[in-house]
């Protein structure tokens, strides 16, 4: 169009041009004449042009038109820290994760036999997205067996009035610590009032729960049964329950605190339920705290308090519980526990609270990597039998590499009251997780 307003313009002016003696002095008519044909060549040049012009244009906005249309009906690929497909409507998703832990020990030898070593403490590989409004997940753990020996999460779930119903095979809604993922516990192995001690091998069961959260607490119940994915059928059942409340709640100062609940009922065909400590980490010595015979028809009920925080570099945490474990004959046995535990980041970076689960994470690593300093303090009792307690002090450092890669070291000493055993584990963890 430009192009055309040109060449109009030099026409009228052109034109324009009165054959004045001026004028004549300076070009004859058969001049004029063959400007005027050579201005009319142009103009049909540049009409012709602009007509191109315009059919390329046409051309342009419909190829711009039919992208648009495939990418709105192709899927959505993510490749950031992992791989996920979305959907062109949206409405199923699909993504692949995983976990590498590779741990290293060496001992401090004291009166029990220990061996130092390598292994996998978790292989894990992970699949979840949704479908229709449901969400899903199932995670193998390669490094703890084959078949359903390895099989962690392995739910269902969706949002159902004002919180989440989750239908499977998960973590019963108790204890801080056990509720933290196993990529952002603290230390190399989670504390006694945990599936590491208290509930000894009960960190996954098959039953329903659900979980309502606002902007700084939530409220969650599980009702359960007793058997793991692995194990035999059997009747008995339970039921958890945990609160929490954040009362301080930023970017640089948290509080949080916490209580739960567990009840488990032993039924028919049940096995037996135990607490135990395994005192100087993990492969090191064990000491059993407490029993209930499965089949009994005994019970294992457990209280717990939570206590959290951060204030700017500084994280602690800790948790209270006491738990009583029926006996067929006499009183019940009643079991203690308790760990504080804290870090310090040594060049930025800050923990982050997650409202809606009420665990503390990670700190999100930039461009350099973070140091952070760690510690704990660790006690197991049976308050019915003199000397049956346990001990464990440990420190360590953990340096967050980037956001998939950790490194961590611990050095456990532990303490054996019942045989006066005092051994102590040096551990070193390569983490990556996707």
């Amino acid at each position: 169009m430009r192009l055309t307003l040109l060449a109009a313009s030099l026409a009228a002016a052109l034109t324009g041009l009165a054959p004045g003696a001026a004028f004549a002095q300076q070009a004859s008519d058969p001049e004029i004449a063959e400007l005027k044909a050579q201005l009319a060549v142009l103009m049909n040049r540049i009409e012709e042009l602009e007509a191109r012009d315009d059919a390329q244009s046409a051309v342009n906005v419909d190829t711009a038109e039919a992208i648009k249309t495939v990418q709105a009906n192709q899927p959505k690929v993510e490749t950031k820290g992992g791989l996920k497909v979305t959907s062109a409507d949206g409405k199923a998703s699909f993504s692949v994760g995983g976990r590498l832990h590779f741990d290293g020990y060496a001992w401090n030898r004291d009166l029990a036999a220990t061996t130092g070593t390598t292994e996998f403490r978790r292989a894990r590989l992970t699949l979840g997205g949704t479908v229709a409004g449901w969400e899903y997940k199932m995670e193998q753990d390669f490094a703890a067996g084959s078949n359903l020996d390895g099989l962690r999460d392995l739910y269902i779930a969706r949002n159902l009035g004002p919180g989440k119903l989750t239908i499977g095979h998960f973590k019963p809604y108790r204890s801080m610590e056990e509720l933290t993922s196993s990529n952002e516990i603290l230390m190399l192995e989670r504390p006694f009032a945990s599936a590491t001690g208290l509930f000894s091998g009960r960190q996954f069961q098959q039953g329903v729960g659900y979980l309502v959260a606002g902007d700084n607490w939530t409220a969650g119940g599980t009702v359960f049964n007793l058997r793991g994915a692995s194990g035999p059928r059997n009747e008995g059942m339970g039921f958890s329950g945990r609160t929490t409340w954040a009362p301080v709640m930023g970017s640089e100062q948290v509080l949080h605190l916490g209580a739960w609940y567990s009840h488990e009922n032993i039924n028919q065909g049940s096995s037996s339920l135990s607490a135990s400590a395994n005192y100087a980490g993990r492969r090191g010595p064990s000491l059993g705290i407490a029993s209930s015979p499965g089949a009994g028809g005994e019970q294992v009920d457990a209280l717990g308090v939570e206590v959290a925080g951060m204030f700017g570099p500084v994280f602690f945490q800790s948790e209270y519980a006491n738990a009583s474990f029926g006996q067929p004959l006499g009183a019940d046995q009643d079991v203690q526990t308790f760990y504080a535990q804290g870090s310090v980041m040594l060049n930025g970076g800050r923990k982050v609270y997650k409202a809606g689960s009420g665990v503390f994470g990670s700190p999100k690593v930039a461009d350099r990597g973070l140091w952070e300093l760690t510690a704990r303090f660790d006690h197991i009792e049976n308050q019915d039998i003199a000397g049956l307690e346990a001990t464990t002090w440990a420190l360590g450092m953990n340096y967050y590499i980037n956001p998939n890669l950790r490194l961590m070291f611990n050095y456990t000493q532990g303490d054996n009251d019942f045989s006066g055993d005092e051994t102590g584990q040096y551990a070193l963890r390569t983490q990556f997780n996707f």
